[in-house]
């Protein structure tokens, strides 16, 4: 039974206190307050570019106010203050909406784990006075025109995903440029075998955050796409690419579970088209219409990007979709898969139909769906026992069409977990393996990219 937070626990207030950059050093700092413990972020830009243009610069700024929004949810969430102060920031109705629901969704499966109801808690609220003083000076809308290149900014994130979105960039001709926020080794090497360089952002979390946490602070999941879309977007400024790309695909949008209270919690909201599309709207009309930022692949599923991935032959030894690669303190696990998590197990799924069995053991190291211990795991993938794992996997339609795909192969039917789910009424009724994009699905893919593609 979730319950309003503890009020002992809870802060009074949370402040958006400042934000610079230095372009000497390339590195911007973002600065909180929770009840006058303060809080400084730094994200370092690599060269420490800046443009020579004063609209870029300024557009600049703006991409940073917004950066400094999103990232303070971190730090939000350690007190989940009463009030929220940001004096400084002109809200308009396109941030408002985005950062009410960057924060209500985005520690939607934060409140579920710990049990915490945050309904009325969060609220962004407009600042009447200062929204009409700039409509009577003409500076309501603050986005302005810029003159960029006609290139893209592509994330990586050292999985399938994010290879399959650069290397479709690529054989469309345009020019790209892999980045990535951290440290991330492996994240290097995908990089190095698309014979590309890398921009690496770093981002050092407040050090008073990591001992407000050991002190017992609430903690848990935080959007950190949201965070690494606001940071890669002040990198496309500084670097100058008309595009920011992210890999995001159809499942994303679907929630992982629906509550008690009947809300939606989705573990991939920041990567959902919800948050795609609000986000769009506060860099047009705060920044720039010239800067677009989109998922390549919101159209597929992951199976249908698991399909085009099996033919990605060279990337196949080097790249990992376990999570347990990838954290701030950096990798977790010796190799490149754990082969015990969510993750590992609907990589394994999502590939099978399209690898043999020896050839996605060299990928992983070992035969998940021969192994009686991860039934419990890929019954939770499936929708068999319990809610979708709180983690970026594939949708639970998908999931059960794969494994009836498996069940009537002559390579996978005899695996222990494909032949113990296949007699499961849910599998034998699931839907057919379908692996090509929804020409169908809305997405926000610019139609000079879209034009690209359709000419492959």
């Amino acid at each position: 039974m979730t319950e309003k937070p503890d009020e002992s626990r809870q802060a009074l207030q949370f402040s958006f206190t400042n934000y610079r950059y230095q372009p000497e050093t390339g590195e911007a700092v973002l600065s909180y307050h929770v009840d006058g413990l303060e809080f400084k972020e730094r994200i370092t830009f690599p060269w420490a570019p800046w443009p020579v243009d004063a609209s870029r610069q300024a557009a600049f700024y703006r991409a940073l106010e917004t950066l400094h929004l999103v990232a303070g949810i971190s730090y939000y969430k350690a007190g989940l203050a009463r009030t929220i102060s940001a004096d400084e920031v002109e809200f308009d109705e396109a941030v408002l909406d985005f950062l009410n629901g960057l924060y209500v969704q985005g520690l939607g499966e934060f409140a579920y784990v710990n049990n915490l109801d945050l309904t009325g808690l969060i609220n962004f609220e407009n600042k009447t006075e200062s929204i009409i003083l700039n409509q009577i000076s003409g500076r309501a809308d603050l986005s302005m025109p810029l003159d960029l290149p006609e290139r893209a900014l592509v994330a990586m994130g050292g999985g399938k995903d994010s290879l399959v979105c650069l290397q479709m960039l690529i054989d469309s001709g345009l020019e790209v440029q892999p980045a990535c926020v951290g440290g991330s080794v492996l994240i290097g090497e995908t990089a190095r075998a698309a014979k590309l360089p890398l921009i690496r952002v770093q981002r050092e979390l407040s050090p008073a955050l990591g001992k407000l946490n050991a002190d017992g602070a609430w903690n848990g999941h935080v959007p950190v796409t949201a965070i690494n879309s606001a940071i890669l977007l002040c990198a496309g400024l500084l670097y100058g690419y008309r595009y920011v790309v992210f890999a995001n695909e159809s499942s994303a949008s679907e929630p992982t579970l629906i509550d008690n209270l009947g809300n939606e919690i989705n573990h991939q909201y920041s990567k959902s088209l919800a948050f795609e599309k609000t986000f769009r709207n506060v860099i047009s009309t705060r920044i720039s219409p010239n800067v677009e930022y989109f998922s390549l692949l919101r159209s597929f599923s992951e199976l249908a990007i698991a399909r085009r991935f099996s033919e990605l032959t060279r990337y196949h030894e080097i790249f990992s979709s376990c999570n347990r690669n990838f954290h701030q303190d950096g990798s977790h696990i010796d190799g490149r898969w754990c082969q015990d998590c969510p993750k590992c197990r609907f990589a394994a799924l999502a590939l099978a139909p399209f690898l043999t069995p020896e050839q996605l053991v060299t990928i992983q190291g070992t035969d998940l769906l021969n192994n009686e211990n991860q039934i419990s795991g890929f019954k939770a993938l499936c929708g068999l026992d319990g809610h979708k794992p709180f983690e970026c996997v594939g949708s639970i339609e998908e999931s059960r069409a794969a494994m009836k795909f498996l069940a009537g192969h002559p390579d996978w039917r005899n695996r222990k977990i494909v032949d113990s789910l296949a007699v499961r009424e849910e599998i034998i009724e699931a839907t057919k393996l379908d692996t090509h994009p929804d020409p169908a699905a809305e997405n926000c893919i610019p139609p000079g990219i879209q034009a690209r593609l359709d000419a492959l």
